[in-house]
């Protein structure tokens, strides 16, 4: 299983679309098999569900994302995990142990700044 964490340094980031890195987790059994950053291929419209579902990626874990972001992950399959902050490691760890689930519906702005 690939995770995707939308990243800020080594914090997960506000926003699943405008954040500058991804961290991709491989796991499996539970155990944190290994980790790669990627660069945020840019925030096009309806583009990033399809490119992380294109690596593999099953669930996404952010601050916040869009209600348009996420009815694109359904299609794909892939779950959302919305409303997480703190350590990226740390959240990914709390998803594998069961304790991490969605803390809010999609945001609800222009998109000009976080959630």
């Amino acid at each position: 299983m690939k995770i995707a964490v939308a990243t800020e340094g080594n914090m997960v980031a506000e926003h699943f679309g405008h954040c500058s890195h991804y961290t991709l987790f491989e796991v499996k059994s539970g155990e944190i098999l290994s980790k790669t950053v990627i660069p945020n291929p840019g925030h096009q419209p309806g583009f990033l569900p399809g490119y992380l579902a294109s690596l593999g990626v099953e669930c996404v874990i952010a601050g916040g994302m869009g209600a348009r972001a996420m009815e694109l992950f359904a299609q794909q399959g892939i779950e959302t995990i919305t409303g997480v902050g703190g350590l990226v490691d740390e959240a990914v760890r709390e998803y594998l142990r069961g304790n991490l689930k969605s803390q809010g519906g999609p945001c609800q702005h222009d998109h000009h700044h976080g959630c």
